[in-house]
């Protein structure tokens, strides 16, 4: 089960408080409300905007987002490459036309400021590699403007690219390799945050009757 780092003194003896699974998996509508906070009339946010709507569409971990450059795009074919992941491991995910238009967007956007030079797909307004301490701090305060409680934060983005994947009928192989897991075992814990609910849900629509 997923520990938040916040609560490890909240028990007598410092001993870890455990979150309840689902509590901060967020909805599609959340993320949505999220991306759409961003500012739209400023570079920075639509920078912003096509950073989350990648880390949601297409589950590359935070790093990967931030090392993504742009050859590594291919529009067309709807695909971006992790050149770098995980023990160095290169690997292809699927990009869909929602996050592909605002990857262009922000390409387009940076090209009118004058970035028109640079290899990495998402840098500061001054050309600069942006810090992941930069998102980190970002998301939290989108969350807030978008009026979410949950905890939102890039991991969550990761784990409810794989939730929704199993959702929409990929196989544990098929998440596994999206998302460059070593094992299935390790995508098994991700797609676990999802069964308490759904456990809950299918024992709530059984029936019975004494007559």
């Amino acid at each position: 089960m997923w520990l938040d780092p916040r609560a490890a003194t909240g028990r007598p003896g410092g001993r870890p408080v455990k979150r309840r699974l689902d509590e901060d998996l967020l909805t599609p509508t959340e993320i949505a409300a999220v991306v759409r906070a961003c500012s739209t009339r400023s570079a920075s946010g639509v920078r912003n905007a096509a950073m989350i709507a990648i880390a949601w569409r297409s589950g590359p971990r935070l790093g990967e987002v931030l090392a993504l450059q742009t050859k590594d795009i291919d529009h067309a074919g709807g695909t971006l490459v992790v050149q770098h992941g995980k023990g160095d491991k290169r690997r292809v995910v699927g990009f869909d036309g929602g996050a592909i238009a605002l990857v262009e967007r922000w390409l387009k956007m940076r090209q009118r400021i004058g970035l028109r030079h640079y290899d990495l797909v998402f840098t500061t307004l001054a050309g600069q590699p942006i810090d992941q301490s930069y998102v980190r701090h970002l998301l939290p305060r989108l969350a807030r403007r978008a009026g979410i409680a949950k905890r939102v934060h890039a991991h969550g983005l990761r784990h409810a690219y794989a939730v929704e994947l199993e959702r929409e009928g990929a196989s544990v192989t098929q998440i596994r390799d999206l998302l460059g897991h070593s094992s299935l075992a390790v995508t098994d814990q991700y797609l676990r945050r999802l069964g308490a609910s759904d456990a809950v849900e299918f024992s709530r629509r059984r029936e019975w009757s004494l007559v």
